[in-house]
């Protein structure tokens, strides 16, 4: 079965140079980004528009294409994206794109939950459900790390654990 694929394409390294997509998308419809400060009027409008079952992101680099993302995964699209970091604890640490991860704030604990925990009274917890199910970490080229649940990669990074 197929599915309706978008791709968002802002420097055309998903679907080539040309005016005509690359044969490698096979039947994906390709939306070209003029400029980067429209790529998430465009992610936006790919679902609009064009009621795409997956949509695929070429970079997603700052707060605006953060948020389209999250509304897009809130629509049920599944969603492929690319940003830059060497690993997930990078996106813990990037203000700009933290809410892909679910977002992150302190939290005050009372003694006797820090205790049960065996932690500080202030801890970081994660504050929503992260914007993908599933993150790859391309390490080195021919080593990946793969968190098949990043809500759970996230919590154990969160709490000091090995993921």
């Amino acid at each position: 079965m197929e599915k309706r694929v978008i791709i968002v394409d802002t420097s055309n390294e998903i679907g080539g140079e040309s005016d005509i997509p690359h044969l490698g998308i096979g039947r994906a419809r390709r939306m070209q980004v003029a400029t980067t400060e429209s790529q998430h009027q465009i992610m936006i409008e790919a679902v609009e528009n064009h009621m795409p079952e997956v949509i695929i992101i070429d970079e997603i680099a700052n707060s605006l294409e953060v948020l389209a993302a999250r509304t897009i995964a809130e629509k049920g699209v599944k969603l492929i994206g690319t940003t830059h970091g060497d690993c997930l604890e990078n996106l813990i640490k990037n203000p700009t794109l933290v809410d892909l991860i679910g977002g992150i704030q302190y939290v005050t604990l009372s003694d006797e939950e820090a205790k049960r925990r065996k932690t500080q009274k202030t801890i970081l917890e994660r504050t929503t459900y992260p914007t993908f199910t599933i993150v790859v970490e391309m390490n080195q080229q021919n080593f990946w790390t793969i968190h098949e649940d990043v809500k759970m990669s996230i919590d154990m990074v969160l709490r000091g654990q090995e993921y």
